[in-house]
């Protein structure tokens, strides 16, 4: 497996190989991060072939490929139609999305994603965002925050925890980590603090970087962008994300059932390619972070 410091690219050779690439076609890495995937995606094209890349995050730009085949586009990849259109694109033969959050900006102290330090509530994937945590847990009334925690953290206890993060901040903002951690100390038994946290920053850092409304718009508009017999490499890591996934690849849209037209015929524009893929063993052993990351390809009729 292909390993830099920024981010280990999960599920690299699965989720590469389902894009059955084609010698000089054109596809895109919309989540670039550390690069393994687009390298790996490089390394399998021709001399005629293209490779486009986003990532929100400025600081993936470091990263960037020497490759006249390949273009970073430091944006959101719900903007994904607008920008390669702006390049003179406007079909692809695969799109591969990583969904996760890198492994550096967990790491990344400053950053706030994670756990594991003291740091200002931010979470943002991009500086240009206005919206950060801090934001969020000072400012969200009760039941705006206690839909973040229950909708985008699943967790049981959301109504009180917006209660309690509310009448803390009334005395005084919540600033850092740690204070958050604080504030919701009752709500942490020690034999589940790490996964109940986990949850908490889950859903503040979904809802500061409106990833499930990205994911929605960016799916919405692969159908157009694909060629026929293109195909998706879709990863993700949670099941708010697979959820919308799997139910776009099955129906075309986000809803249970696909849509009929007048005639009553059901008209979805990708089709399933093998079943549900997950890393093996050994790649959970060397990176304990794929260990949830969930793998489904489709390919455009």
């Amino acid at each position: 497996m292909m390993e830099t410091n920024y981010h280990n690219p999960v599920l690299l050779k699965e989720s590469v190989d389902g894009l059955n690439i084609v010698e000089n076609g054109i596809y895109v890495d919309v989540t670039f991060g550390g690069g393994g995937h687009s390298r790996e995606i490089l390394r399998r094209l021709g001399g005629g072939g293209a490779l486009f890349a986003f990532d929100q995050d400025e600081e993936a730009l470091k990263n960037t490929i020497a490759d006249d085949r390949f273009t970073l586009i430091n944006e959101n990849f719900r903007y994904i139609k607008q920008f390669l259109k702006f390049y003179g694109i406007r079909k692809v033969n695969g799109i591969l999305a990583d969904f996760g959050v890198s492994s550096h900006q967990f790491d990344k102290a400053e950053r706030g994603f994670s756990t594991r330090f003291d740091a200002a509530l931010d979470m943002r994937m991009s500086s240009r965002n206005k919206k950060n945590a801090y934001k969020v847990v000072n400012s969200y009334t009760y039941d705006d925050l206690r839909n973040v925690l229950f909708r985008y953290g699943d967790l049981r206890r959301a109504d009180a925890m917006a209660k309690t993060i509310i009448e803390h901040r009334v005395n005084e903002p919540i600033k850092t980590t740690v204070d958050l951690k604080r504030v919701l100390k009752e709500f942490l038994p020690k034999f589940r603090e790490n996964k109940i946290l986990a949850q908490i920053y889950q859903a503040i850092r979904i809802e500061v970087n409106q990833e499930l409304v990205a994911i929605e718009e960016f799916l919405l508009q692969t159908p157009e962008m694909m060629d026929k017999g293109g195909r998706l490499s879709l990863i993700s890591y949670h099941s708010l994300e697979d959820r919308l996934v799997k139910r776009f690849i099955r129906t075309g849209s986000f809803m249970s059932e696909a849509e009929k037209d007048f005639y009553g015929n059901i008209n979805v524009p990708f089709k399933k390619i093998g079943g549900l893929i997950v890393p093996s063993a050994d790649e959970i052993t060397k990176n304990s972070r794929a260990r949830s990351a969930r793998l489904r390809i489709a390919e455009r009729i």
